[in-house]
């Protein structure tokens, strides 16, 4: 898979978006991103509140950002747990959803996932995000229940299938 997207229609600095491994230094970037993210506001806020995505979170997970190629522009990022596997974080910039970041970066983790030889991929959703994740091919299991004080709501358990490309 081609890891670029353009963007038509849409102003952008950059021709494109490149994802690549994040690197120790992206740590600060990272974890901005995830606090910033409109997703987690109000009733949410407290889950990432004190969130850090360090570098030995970095260094230990198979981290990948996306990110424009002229400026070096932050635009979301995903990690993939291989054992046992699951998507652990998946974040995009406010300002960039809608204009195909998330796809891009599902692309690239079925890749990744594929070239490991996993067969499926689990993620917990944040529940507004669940439409997207259907929308691009996974199917819902069921609920992870509250888990309190960390996680105060209930969330759609999905599993993304990997299909062998042919």
């Amino acid at each position: 898979m081609r890891s670029s997207v353009t963007r038509p229609g849409r102003p952008a600095p950059g021709e494109g978006v490149r994802i690549r491994r994040a690197a120790a230094r992206d740590a600060k970037r990272l974890t901005r991103l995830v606090r910033a993210s409109r997703a987690y506001q109000g009733p949410y806020a407290p889950m990432v509140a004190g969130y850090r995505v360090g570098p030995d979170y970095i260094e230990t997970h198979r981290v990948f950002a996306a990110v424009e190629e002229t400026t070096g522009r932050l635009l979301g990022f995903y990690s993939l747990v291989l054992d046992p596997p699951e998507l652990d974080l998946m974040f995009v910039a406010d300002d960039a959803q809608g204009s195909g970041i998330g796809r891009l970066l599902v692309g690239h983790l079925l890749d990744e996932a594929r070239d490991a030889g996993l067969t499926g991929v689990r993620i917990v959703s944040h529940p507004s995000a669940e439409g997207f994740y259907r929308s691009v091919g996974a199917a819902r299991t069921g609920t992870e229940r509250a888990a309190p004080p960390a996680v105060m709501w209930d969330r759609p358990e999905l599993l993304l299938p990997v299909l062998p490309v042919g």
